[in-house]
């Protein structure tokens, strides 16, 4: 079944990957929040917004704990782990991600791009200064910057926000230089990360999609591979280790 795609792996010298919410779906981790669970009731602009945030900073701090809290009690799953052991095989490996709970680093992975920034960090709505406090997960009340005594928020990308400048860019950078590009768990529905794959495969890279679902990209790539990440993952890690092995 990979037999093309592991030739092309062992001649490749630049792979970048986008993995999106399906990836740490698999680790049981909400696509943004569970639908049938205590926050369903509220609009993503409420939870998700520096308009919502100004309008209810204790609602919106509180759901931000209650995320945080599930990101504490899960763990990477084998398709993070298998991205973060792909990097020893190329000169070059660079992975860009849409999700916010960092499990991608708890695996091991190394040269990650937070496209949307991440929920552990933290920082002042007005002057920025990064908040470095221990965030108490049970409290209620939104800590204060140390500097200006506004309030702090998450260091997510909200919606109505733009990427970090420097992070697509960069993500950018590494898709006009992959050779082989994998799209895993993402939609490729929200730009300008979306648009990722493609620009891609416009400079010529193998584009290879990884999801079990159809997508808007899923008639475009190179290879699909209908099947979730943990699966398809360590079987594509296992093959290019074994047909590496042939190569000594």
């Amino acid at each position: 079944m990979f037999d093309k795609l592991i030739d092309l792996m062992c001649s490749a010298d630049n792979v970048a990957v986008l993995t999106g919410a399906g990836v740490s779906a698999e680790s049981g981790i909400s696509t943004f929040r569970d639908p049938d669970g205590l926050w369903a009731k509220f609009n993503p602009a409420e939870l998700a917004s520096m308009q919502g945030f100004m309008s209810n900073p204790e609602l919106v701090w509180e759901w931000y704990n209650f995320r945080r809290q599930v990101i504490a009690n899960t763990k990477p799953n084998a398709g993070h782990y298998a991205l973060a052991e792909l990097e020893k095989y190329f000169q070059h490996f660079s992975l860009a991600t849409q999700n916010v709970d960092r499990l991608h680093h708890q695996a091991g992975s190394t040269n990650v791009l937070e496209l949307h920034g991440n929920i552990i960090e933290n920082f002042c709505v007005k002057c920025k200064t990064p908040y470095t406090d221990i965030i108490d997960l049970s409290s209620k009340s939104v800590p204060t910057c140390k500097e200006c005594g506004r309030n702090i928020r998450p260091a997510v990308v909200w919606f109505g926000e733009m990427l970090p400048r420097k992070v697509i860019e960069e993500a950018s950078y590494e898709a006009d230089a992959a050779d082989i590009y994998f799209s895993i768990g993402t939609s490729a529905e929200v730009f300008p990360a979306g648009d990722l794959p493609m620009q891609a495969k416009r400079r010529g890279a193998f584009v290879v999609e990884i999801n079990p679902n159809i997508t808007a990209i899923s008639s475009r790539v190179d290879m699909k591979i209908a099947e979730p990440s943990a699966v398809a993952l360590p079987k594509i890690l296992n093959t290019l280790k074994l047909k590496k092995k042939e190569y000594k």
